[in-house]
């Protein structure tokens, strides 16, 4: 087998960093929306149950009550699978959520009546330490029914440290 001369070398060496310059960042954006999917898919399905839930109930229980955080410890650098029990509560139940895979993420479902205004207000909400640093990333819908009203999701995702 004989050896490469200089410029061979230099041409592939060339082709080989043009390819990964435009392979690696690709991939880094991928990465990064796989992290993102969970809190996202997860807030989306919350939401969408929450408002179907309002539509089949009355004004006066137009969502579920207020549930925890769960699992009441945001995982920390891993993904984790809950004991069946964890997702058990009565608001998980009625908004058809939780997970039986390994998951990144803890969600809170939080309710709120305006006595003054007939206003129901919910906020969705997911925490997650994908790196184990302790610091979280957080996402978060909010939704509303106003009397004699459909029950709607208000625009916007708030975001906060979404890949720490």
């Amino acid at each position: 087998m004989r050896a490469l001369t200089a410029v061979q070398a230099a041409a592939i060496f060339g082709v080989v960093g043009s390819v990964l310059a435009v392979a690696i960042p690709g991939f880094v954006r991928n990465l990064s929306a796989s992290k993102l999917s969970e809190p996202i898919d997860g807030l989306d399905r919350m939401v969408t149950n929450a408002i179907g839930y309002a539509e089949t109930h009355p004004h006066e229980i137009s969502f579920p009550p207020s549930a925890p955080l769960t699992p009441a410890q945001v995982p920390r650098g891993v993904r984790a699978t809950d004991p069946p029990e964890v997702w058990e509560h009565l608001t998980w139940k009625s908004l058809q959520f939780g997970f039986t895979e390994a998951h990144a993420f803890a969600f809170q479902f939080t309710t709120d009546f305006d006595p003054n205004t007939q206003v129901f207000r919910f906020t969705a909400t997911s925490h997650g330490d994908l790196d184990g640093d302790g610091m979280l990333s957080t996402f978060e819908v909010k939704g509303e029914r106003l009397p004699g009203q459909s029950p709607k999701v208000l625009p916007g995702m708030f975001v906060d440290h979404e890949v720490e």
